[in-house]
């Protein structure tokens, strides 16, 4: 009953959280306004499903069968969504596909129960996600609602704070050292490694050619926005500008977010000896986890 019970939850989550297979309507929510795809995949929406993983953590951390599927279904997420952004031309559906990898890492890192590098994942990558949703919002706007890459380039003159902020966020995502992403990941990957399992092994190597793939389409997406030649109309190049005050503001403030969060709060939530999440997940130790795997 308690594997029924956490095999549903873990059935919710995939739904919830865009994995392999229920990933569907992620790139299909793109067609909304910017702003909204930046709370969806920010803060919201697809991240409801790495929480109830990680607030049921008693039920899932005695149920064997369930931390293994959330580790296959997470590693699994993180290389086809990885490989699905690598052929993507529009420039929110990238990013979408990037949010639909991160939160495989946030997956199998649950399954390896490293919960508290799952929220310290999340945690960051609210941060910089909508700091690159918003940014790309800046783009499209700059460019009369152009999404499709291979129609811009040679912006990086016209628009250099947005470049740097995208730049930035995509540093963060890749996991550029002491970046916010690279303190998360890096410890998502040391605790699957860690598990000593074939399955932790398996998510290790599956999250690491994850990363490089994450490296090569934030590139390709960088290149062809704002370096090469201008492939738009003469109109368009010559009306791009930088975004209103306010969102210049806000764009700025999450660019210097989205590079220290991770320095800052690493200790407080993956620190040794903190007590940041005592009461609020549940954690096994490995001979705990062999007693109740051999449990008749």
């Amino acid at each position: 009953m308690i594997n029924l019970i956490a095999l549903f939850f873990v059935l919710g989550a995939v739904g919830k959280s865009a994995q392999i297979g229920l990933h569907t309507w992620l790139p299909d929510a793109m067609e909304g306004p910017t702003p909204v795809s930046a709370l969806i995949h920010a803060a919201t929406m697809v991240t409801a499903g790495i929480f109830i993983i990680l607030r049921c953590s008693p039920i899932i951390e005695i149920s064997p069968p369930a931390l293994f599927l959330i580790s296959l279904i997470g590693a699994m997420t993180a290389i086809f969504a990885g490989t699905v952004g690598l052929l993507q031309n529009d420039i929110k559906k990238i990013i979408a596909y990037s949010t639909c990898s991160q939160l495989g890492y946030m997956f199998f890192a649950c399954g390896a129960s490293g919960y508290s590098a799952a929220l310290f994942h999340l945690f960051n990558h609210g941060f910089f996600k909508a700091l690159l949703f918003l940014g790309a919002g800046s783009v499209i706007h700059a460019v009369f609602d152009e999404q499709d890459m291979r129609r811009l380039g040679s912006l990086l003159r016209l628009m250099p704070v947005t470049y740097v902020v995208i730049l930035s966020g995509s540093m963060s995502l890749v996991g550029f050292p002491f970046t916010a992403g690279f303190y998360s990941k890096e410890f998502i990957l040391g605790a699957s490694f860690a598990s000593i399992s074939i399955i932790g092994f398996f998510s290790t190597i599956i999250g690491i050619l994850a990363a490089g793939i994450t490296v090569f389409y934030s590139l390709r997406l960088i290149f062809y926005v704002f370096y090469g030649f201008a492939n738009s109309y003469s109109l368009t190049v010559f009306s791009s500008r930088e975004s209103d005050s306010f969102i210049f503001y806000v764009i700025t403030l999450l660019g210097f977010i989205a590079i220290f969060v991770g320095f800052f709060l690493e200790d407080l939530f993956i620190g040794l000896g903190t007590d940041f999440l005592t009461t609020s997940v549940f954690q096994l130790s490995s001979i705990d986890k062999l007693e109740v795997a051999f449990l008749p």
